[in-house]
């Protein structure tokens, strides 16, 4: 089976603000969880694990760590029903672009911690040459999506994914030998300061960029921010490798794995 992103868990200051944004903002569904996690996502399936460590330090946002965490809904109909409940409950974004893969949506978290809403384009209109797959970021027709709007938002429909996780890193070289090398990710497109990988032929699992974080160093512990990525693949079960600035990614087989691509 294609390994493919399980579930993101961040570090919070604050979990009943975060839990309540994640479950308002984002309609993920609260899927458990104690005085000290909560765990969100859609259906029965966890997207996002959010711990509480009320004494750590704020998101810096020139650290290594999380540039954004995407969650991917299953069609461009849904996309446009939550753009449409952002606009009517005062969500703001802080960006819309057309990538030719997908359309996406991007807003912060209270805490600063970056979020894509997206949805893919068919795989037969991407534009492949080998391996690579062309990307670009293009203004993002707001009315024409907002008209494939076919109802109101209820929420994370069932098939919500994380479909990929956008990083800061410190270099793009050290970056380069983890993603290819120790997680088995195949580069995919480069652009000024970041490069993208996937697994199978997807346009990206994940991501890195300098573009705020260039010569960082280890992220200091007791931070806000990304705690760790969990990545479904049976074959590595139980493992758990680390990137050169310190964010675990632990492997997993889930309950309930990712839809097929």
């Amino acid at each position: 089976m294609t390994p493919a992103i399980d579930h993101v868990v961040l570090t919070v200051r604050d979990l009943p603000g975060m839990a309540g944004f994640y479950r308002d903002a984002l309609g993920l569904a609260p899927l458990g969880g104690d005085g000290g996690t909560a765990r969100l996502g859609a259906g029965s399936r966890t997207l996002l694990e959010l711990r509480r460590d009320p004494a750590a330090r704020p998101r810096d946002p020139r650290q290594a760590g999380l540039f954004h965490t995407a969650f991917l809904l299953p069609d461009r109909a849904a996309l446009a029903r939550w753009l449409r409940h952002a606009a009517d409950n005062g969500i703001r974004l802080s960006g819309a672009s057309d990538h030719g893969v997908s359309e996406a949506l991007y807003l912060e978290d209270p805490e600063g911690n970056g979020i894509e809403i997206y949805r893919d384009r068919p795989e037969s209109d991407w534009s492949r040459d080998g391996g690579r797959i062309a990307m670009f970021t293009r203004r993002l027709d707001l009315d024409s999506l907002l008209s494939a709007a076919d109802g109101a938002w209820r929420g994370a429909p069932e098939g919500s994914t994380v479909g990929h996780v956008h990083l800061q890193v410190g270099d793009l070289d050290r970056a380069d030998e983890f993603f290819a090398g120790d997680l088995g990710l195949a580069r995919t497109f480069d652009a000024a300061g970041g490069a993208w990988y996937g697994w199978n032929g997807y346009h990206h699992h994940l991501a890195g960029n300098t573009w705020n974080s260039l010569g960082a160093g280890m992220r200091g512990p007791a931070t806000a921010g990304l705690a760790e990525v969990v990545i479904h693949d049976p074959r590595r079960a139980g493992e758990t490798v680390a990137d050169p600035w310190g964010t675990p990614f632990r492997f997993v087989q889930a309950e309930v794995p990712p839809p097929p691509r």
